[in-house]
């Protein structure tokens, strides 16, 4: 098959477009490099299945040619990372609306195979133990811009949801619960690849707020093999899935974790939100997944522990 993978030269994209094309597959690639990195294809660049086209999908003029001439799109491309969403909510909104919107219209003007990538973000302020698919979800106030992200990524699902109602686009929704793993960077707020970095450079591990906010962190090749898999099930369209681990740790007991595993003296030193983001900013305290949904479709779920992802992200810093 031939694949459109948008955003695929960022962290999650490089790994399924290196798996795509290890398989005997074709892929396209659009990313404007504004997070991605072109080192993410570095593995793969003179593969002659691959095809890599440097523009941004707001305004690149032939991405309706390129949807016609592909099997099926991943849409990954997306402002990502909670330090970037609070410094330019407006290109938060732009890429992530704007940019989904274009391709979802082209997608449904040629009845093609779609993904979209979601974020566990959008179930907002709930307070309910794990978070299923169904769940009302509860947005904080628009005066805050960290939750610019969170609308956008929503406003896409229901945009996806009305292709599928109205054209019955071949379209699925997935939310990515912290996706971790080699060559991912703590740039953007990613809170293990910088607090592996600080680990291995004797650092102190800044943990914002009280560090009692938890989170599950899923590896890389856990998501590749999810979105491998719902690529191609049919009894996945106009659905929405969540994609993570069930493993729920906070944040001060995964900077200790890292400590110890990585052999570290670093410190943890707390830093008030404020701070860290900005004044007012509020963040979702607990992150957990029910992820019944995707196991049942395609007997899925994530094989690769905590501690092997803290040791993939060092040896990737590390090389």
């Amino acid at each position: 098959m031939k694949y459109l993978i948008t955003g695929g030269a960022g962290f999650i994209g490089g790994h399924l477009t290196e798996s795509m094309l290890s398989d005997g597959h074709q892929v396209v690639v659009i990313d404007n490099l504004s997070t991605g990195s072109i080192t993410n294809l570095q593995a793969v660049a003179n593969h002659p299945g691959l095809k890599f086209i440097e523009a941004d999908i707001l305004n690149y003029p032939d991405l309706e040619l390129t949807i016609s001439g592909v099997d099926a799109i991943i849409h990954l491309a997306a402002a990502v990372g909670v330090e970037l969403v609070v410094r330019d909510p407006v290109h938060t909104i732009i890429t992530n609306v704007h940019g989904t919107e274009r391709v979802l219209d082209y997608a449904a003007k040629q009845h093609k195979r779609t993904i979209i990538a979601s974020t566990s973000e959008v179930y907002g302020k709930s307070k309910e133990p794990e978070f299923n698919e169904t769940d009302d979800l509860l947005i904080g106030c628009p005066t805050y811009s960290r939750w610019s992200y969170a609308c956008s990524k929503l406003l896409d699902e229901f945009y996806l949801m009305a292709h599928h109602r109205a054209s019955h686009l071949p379209g699925t929704v997935v939310r990515f619960f912290n996706t971790v793993g080699p060559r991912q960077t703590g740039q953007y707020g990613m809170v293990i690849p910088r607090f592996v970095a600080a680990a291995l450079n004797g650092t102190p591990l800044q943990v914002y707020g009280d560090g009692n906010q938890s989170r599950c962190f899923c590896h890389v090749s856990d998501t590749v093999r999810a979105l491998r898999d719902l690529i191609n099930n049919d009894q996945s369209y106009g659905k929405i899935f969540n994609i993570g681990s069930r493993r729920n740790i906070s944040i001060i007991e995964l900077a200790n974790l890292i400590i110890k595993q990585l052999g570290s003296k670093s410190e943890i030193t707390l830093i008030p939100y404020s701070e860290a983001y900005e004044e007012g900013f509020e963040d979702m305290q607990r992150r957990k997944p029910n992820t019944n949904a995707i196991k049942k479709l395609i007997n899925w779920e994530p094989v690769r522990s905590l501690e092997e992802i803290i040791n993939d992200v060092a040896k990737s810093l590390q090389s």
